[in-house]
């Protein structure tokens, strides 16, 4: 019984410790998406956040919606992102002048915003835990059920797919760029 404590004393560690690595990593991940110069860069930047997103799913457990998040966000939407960065036939290096000239006002505002968003979760949280998931039930089964079908036997299909997908997309920009 202790045994079983401590274990899940320290998975709660783990899962403190991954969740700390994996926001820190989507914080700059999306401090270089909005500060790249570069827009292909800043795409790419996405999918570090996205991907990021995806590994907070695992983290909660929620398996079907991490592959979710990959297939749809990451291999779908960052496609269709690409795809229109090149038929915009807008330039791919650095452009300065883009920036408004009063970007400091929102410094402070996003100060205010991240204090009020704190005090709003730290004061609906207090000290509660999240409940564990049941394993089977009414409401898990179906997601189950559809998990098993699409994507057991085709999961590294899917994966590999998203990826050439975006693979493709870089090609195509650079096939189709001659600036």
């Amino acid at each position: 019984m202790i045994g079983a404590v401590i274990l899940a004393a320290d998975v709660n560690v783990a899962q403190n410790v991954g969740f700390g690595i994996i926001a820190f990593m989507m914080i700059f991940s999306a401090l270089a998406v909005v500060s790249t110069k570069n827009v292909v860069h800043a795409a790419l930047w996405l999918v570090l956040v996205l991907a990021g997103a995806a590994a907070q799913y695992i983290l909660a457990a929620a398996e079907f919606v991490a592959v979710s998040q990959v297939m749809v966000y990451i291999g779908a939407v960052m496609v269709l992102f690409l795809f229109g960065i090149m038929l915009t036939r807008a330039r791919l290096g650095s452009e300065d002048g883009l920036n408004n000239p009063s970007w400091w006002i929102g410094i402070p505002v996003a100060v205010v915003l991240f204090g009020l968003l704190g005090y709003a979760v730290l004061d609906a949280v207090e000290d509660g835990v999240i409940a564990e998931a049941p394993l089977a039930g009414a409401n898990n089964e179906a997601t189950v059920e559809i998990a098993d079908r699409v994507l057991f036997q085709y999961l590294a299909p899917f994966f590999g797919m998203t990826f050439v997908l975006l693979a493709a997309a870089i090609g195509a920009i650079v096939l189709a760029r001659k600036d």
